[in-house]
């Protein structure tokens, strides 16, 4: 994220309004101007499907999309997200009728979980990689999850859940995603 954004303070309150939009849909939540994002999430609004673990950005659990692009939740102040797009796991399904996304479906599929801590992150982290055009390497899909840490599981199918839902979506790049 590079800028922070005016917070409207609440007079002499302590919290400031935070206006932003959350998983396609505006949002108004007031909250203290040093909580985090990850603390506005899952306490103030009540998203519980973005996990915090360590707190300092080591392990990606926290990860959401900020105007598209990968974050650590727990690094990011309440009031940098004034006037972005937050998109949390809760928002990659369909709005419509719940149907998962395609990586959601994918990570189901290859049972990508055990304990699902560290999934929403993963998810999350791989979602902007199946957004761009063009091929993909084993690198892309290696450096897509960079900083996520899964205690559980080696990485083998998570990265089966990723390869698939790239194939899905790209489906003219027969190479990259064997």
């Amino acid at each position: 994220m590079s800028e922070s954004r005016p917070v409207a303070a609440a007079a002499d309150s302590g919290v400031c309004e935070l206006r932003f939009t959350l998983n396609n849909k505006p949002c108004c939540v007031t909250a203290a101007p040093e909580a985090s994002l990850l603390e506005v999430l899952r306490m103030e609004i009540g998203l519980m499907g973005t996990k915090g673990a360590c707190l300092e950005g080591e392990c990606g659990s926290c990860t959401v999309l900020v105007d598209g692009v990968p974050v650590n939740s727990c690094l990011i102040m309440a009031g940098q997200i004034q006037g972005r797009s937050v998109t949390t796991i809760e928002g990659l399904a369909s709005a419509d009728d719940g149907t998962l996304d395609i990586l959601q479906r994918k990570f189901i599929e290859t049972g990508a979980v055990q304990c699902g801590y560290c999934t929403p992150g993963l998810i999350l982290a791989a979602h902007q990689l199946l957004t761009r055009p063009g091929v993909a390497t084993e690198e892309d899909f290696l450096t897509a999850l960079e900083g996520n840490i899964c205690r559980c599981t080696g990485y083998e199918n998570i990265l089966k859940a990723v390869r698939g839902a790239w194939r899905e979506t790209h489906p003219d790049d027969a190479g990259g995603a064997q």
